[in-house]
């Protein structure tokens, strides 16, 4: 029997490796300078720091391969601390706000040169997909 996956992105992620300025809206701290993957919804940036999840961010980025930069508020939506096999050190992931359409579409012309970021996890079964699966079958 196949199981089916959970799929909780709404966008592919890309490989790219990207210049940025990731800083905590409290404090105007500094999170990160690179971000080691990007999509139209938000990016992976490395940091030293140890922020909490649901802080607000403020974002500056170049659109790879390009010369025009996004300023974006964003979410940290998760925490990487490093310790599972696989992880690329101490990361954030961050959600962004919505962008404006003309960024938004610059972004993701920007983004299908990239390819998909290989997973740092196996993912996780959706159970009830599963059971619904075989219901109908």
């Amino acid at each position: 029997m196949e199981m089916l996956l959970a799929s909780e992105r709404r966008a592919t992620r890309r490989a790219a490796i990207v210049e940025c300025q990731a800083v905590r809206e409290r404090g105007f701290r500094l999170l990160g300078t690179r971000a080691i993957d990007l999509s139209i919804d938000g990016m992976l940036v490395l940091t030293s720091a140890r922020p909490l999840t649901g802080e607000p961010v403020i974002v500056s980025f170049r659109i790879p391969d390009t010369n025009v930069w996004i300023d974006a508020t964003a979410t940290i939506a998760r925490t990487l601390h490093g310790r599972r096999l696989g992880d690329p050190g101490r990361a954030v992931g961050l959600r962004f706000d919505p962008l404006d359409r003309t960024s938004s579409r610059r972004l993701r012309a920007a983004l299908e040169h990239f390819p998909p970021t290989y997973p740092y996890r196996a993912q996780r079964v959706d159970y009830a997909a599963t059971a619904a699966m075989i219901a109908l079958g």
